[in-house]
């Protein structure tokens, strides 16, 4: 895109500033993840329109069925969620992991600290004991969570529809008739697709990298220390699939790897924890000049977004930071300001 210095006009404006109350209000209204889902669901269409096209020999219906594939794809996946949930609980899957949480904590006493010992529940019944007295005196902040997360899967599941619709509409064709400020806003609207679409890409990158960092932890150096953990591929598995989420990701992976390093003693633990803690640090870095890089951005003004951004709106801002500044840097540059 040729970039231009003249200045915008009040149709421009206009939907620059309208633009700009929409981002803020997503945060405000912590609807992120339903602003990340619809982007998501609609730029996988545009993935898989030119293939299923190519397959079709025919341009006519193509996207249609991109959309159907993948609402099939993410039903399925909902539908397996729901029954592994029930299965777990129902057959004994919380019993298992109990047991598992006890035998950890079990074999993990002698290294502990010897104040410590009377908050260690002594079995799986007694841990079990916990769990349930703890619930129950927290049944309101418990149902409260419940409510919210239940509020949150609803935005999400009407974000993909959306994205849905939109990415069909596309097919239908922009109207003729389509006054000044729709066209401004739809142009808007394209360019933070844009920018959505290059974050991802840097994000799968950045997940790639940080599980074959935790491959050489737990599958290289571990094993020639002598330590073997168990559920390595799950652990590289959920490494990176959660990495494909920013920050949050980290936390989820790292927090399994350092439960499941207590199975081995406490040594291992400390030093699966320093190890994640390092490699966290030096994430923060790579992600911001790998970012940096797909958007044409300094590593420095990647931090220096989310830095500002977590400090304006807490984690969502923090996780939001390189879409925005990628969307704001676009618009400039298309201007000709920077």
């Amino acid at each position: 895109m040729s970039a231009t210095s003249s200045p915008p006009d009040r149709v421009e404006v206009s939907a620059l500033v309208l633009t700009g109350i929409a981002l803020i209000a997503v945060l405000k209204l912590h609807l992120l993840a339903a602003l990340l889902t619809g982007l998501l669901v609609y730029e996988s269409v545009h993935l898989l329109t030119p293939v299923i096209r190519a397959r079709l020999n025919s341009r006519r219906g193509a996207r249609l069925v991109a959309v159907m594939l993948l609402t099939a794809v993410i039903l399925a996946l909902i539908t397996a969620a729901v029954f592994g949930a029930i299965s777990f609980f129902r057959y004994g899957g919380i019993n298992a992991l109990l047991q598992k949480l006890a035998e950890i904590i079990e074999n993990s006493r002698d290294m502990l600290p010897v104040w410590s010992e009377p908050y260690l529940p002594e079995s799986a019944e007694e841990l079990r004991g916990v769990a349930v007295h703890w619930l129950r005196e927290h049944a309101a902040v418990v149902q409260g969570a419940g409510t919210e997360l239940g509020r949150s899967i609803a935005y999400v599941l009407i974000a993909m529809i959306i994205g849905a619709l939109l990415s069909l509409q596309e097919e239908v064709g922009t109207p003729a008739d389509q006054r000044p400020l729709a066209r401004a806003l739809k142009e808007r609207v394209r360019r933070f697709g844009n920018a959505f679409r290059r974050v991802v890409l840097a994000q799968g990158w950045i997940s790639a990298l940080n599980t074959g960092l935790t491959w050489l932890y737990l599958a290289v150096a571990l094993p020639l220390c002598g330590v073997h953990l168990p559920l390595v591929k799950t652990l590289l598995l959920l490494t990176f699939v959660v990495g494909l989420l920013p920050v949050v990701g980290n936390l989820i992976s790292n927090s399994a790897i350092v439960i499941v390093s207590f199975s081995q003693g406490m040594p291992v633990a400390i030093a699966s924890l320093t190890f994640l803690v390092v490699t966290h640090k030096l994430a923060y870095f790579l992600n911001a000049r790998i970012i940096g890089s797909k958007i044409q951005a300094r590593a420095w003004e990647i931090l220096v977004a989310m830095l500002v951004m977590e400090a304006t709106f807490g984690i969502g801002g923090l996780v939001a930071a390189p879409i925005y500044y990628a969307y704001l840097k676009d618009e400039l540059s298309a201007r000709g300001l920077v």
